[in-house]
């Protein structure tokens, strides 16, 4: 006799303590909430309480390993402190920025000594890094910066330009992708410099954003700044393998950054399609409020999962595989948080377009998703090449 096994089924859910840290973040970030945030940026203030709140909690540097202050975690944990922030209101740009991409690549790559200097302050909030990458006339295009980095003795003089850096005016060193040249090729190769932000030679000038949000945009000008030697990160032969140690990280962080702004918009729109009654009902009772709202959750949820599965992927190591389920996730983000964003208006009807509600605010800090950290096109160039494997278009 033949005994049949009967069918197990595992349900998927996060770790119980990613769901606990999920808890307390959004607890914390409660405290403060969307009129704290709202009225930093309006006022030209800064969440700088929140910031070193959530690092005097261990938060802000769970990524980093505990030797320098962080609490040893992966990806997957920083951004569902990200997640979670943006979900109660608070969306910090400079989380994607200090510990999730510097603090992934000094992890990584730094010595122990510039291990030992930066990354305490990345974790207790005290020493923000910011990342400059982007140029005006490179654009998404990597490999065509011109921002170089030449020998000067024992140390380095960096000279360039960089656009759209976030939080200049708020942290004390900033890494820099600049290109050094190979003395046998005489080829220019990416190098990562960690730069002060008060330099001689370094200067910052805020872009005017549409945007509600105290974390500004800067426009950064590199003058012959001095570095010693030891401002460079990781190996001057290292190539762009460096430097991608940090992107598969900001595109998961991105995608939580939209996530938590989805949430919010969502619960929001719900809450009041359940409140506001027209024709003697509650407009959620309508399917026409009701449908779009539905498929806004589901198309959340399928964002969530595979932002999960990318932050498994790179924890797990597997860089490839990490970066495709990256850069869907990102572009699966993006699109849910516009188009929630835009349905929580419609929601509201009128109220979505004044300041007391907050939805409109959220429509440019959405559609940026689809712009920045990388394009929703670039994103479906690599979608194209490398897991459908169609020939470049670029």
């Amino acid at each position: 006799m033949t005994t049949q096994v009967q069918p197990t089924t595992t349900a998927f859910t996060e770790t119980e303590e990613r769901r606990e840290l999920r808890t307390q973040v959004a607890r914390l970030a409660a405290k403060y909430g969307r009129e704290y945030f709202t009225e930093k940026a309006r006022s030209g203030g800064k969440t700088t309480d929140l910031w070193l709140e959530i690092g005097k909690n261990g938060y802000l540097g769970i990524n980093i390993p505990e030797q320098y202050g962080g609490g040893g975690g992966g990806i997957g944990d920083i951004a569902a402190v990200c997640e979670e922030l943006a979900a109660q209101g608070c969306p910090l740009l400079l989380m994607v920025v200090s510990p999730a991409i510097c603090g992934t690549i000094i992890s990584r790559y730094g010595t122990e000594e510039q291990k030992q200097r930066w990354l305490p302050g990345l974790c207790d909030g005290t020493g923000t890094m910011a990342f400059a990458i982007t140029e005006p006339d490179a654009g998404t295009n990597t490999h065509n910066i011109t921002t170089t980095a030449r020998r000067d003795g024992d140390g380095w003089v960096l000279n360039g330009r960089k656009i759209w850096i976030s939080g200049i005016d708020e942290a004390q060193n900033v890494l820099v992708v600049a290109r050094t040249e190979d003395a046998r090729t005489g080829r220019l190769k990416p190098c990562l410099f960690v730069v002060p932000t008060d330099a001689e030679g370094f200067e910052a000038r805020a872009i005017p954003m549409e945007i509600v949000s105290p974390e500004n945009q800067f426009q950064v000008f590199i003058d012959d700044v001095k570095l010693p030697a030891d401002a460079l990160v990781g190996d001057e032969n290292g190539g762009l393998a460096q430097l991608f140690a940090g992107l598969n990280p900001e595109r998961i962080m991105a995608a939580a950054f939209s996530l938590g702004l989805a949430r919010f918009a969502l619960e929001k729109a719900t809450a009041y399609a359940k409140e506001r009654v027209v024709f003697d009902v509650p407009i959620g009772a309508h399917q026409a409020i009701a449908h779009p709202l539905a498929q806004s959750h589901i198309e959340i949820e399928l964002a969530r999962l595979m932002n999960q599965k990318a932050a498994a992927l790179f924890d797990a190591g597997d860089e490839m595989a990490a970066g495709e389920a990256a850069n869907m996730a990102k572009y699966a983000a993006a699109e849910a948080a516009c188009d929630v964003v835009d349905r929580a208006v419609q929601t509201h009807g009128g109220n979505g377009a004044s300041q007391e509600y907050g939805m409109a605010g959220l429509l440019v800090a959405t559609r940026v998703g689809r712009i920045a950290p990388v394009s929703r096109e670039m994103i479906l160039n690599f979608v194209s090449m490398h897991s459908l494997g169609l020939p470049k278009s670029y």
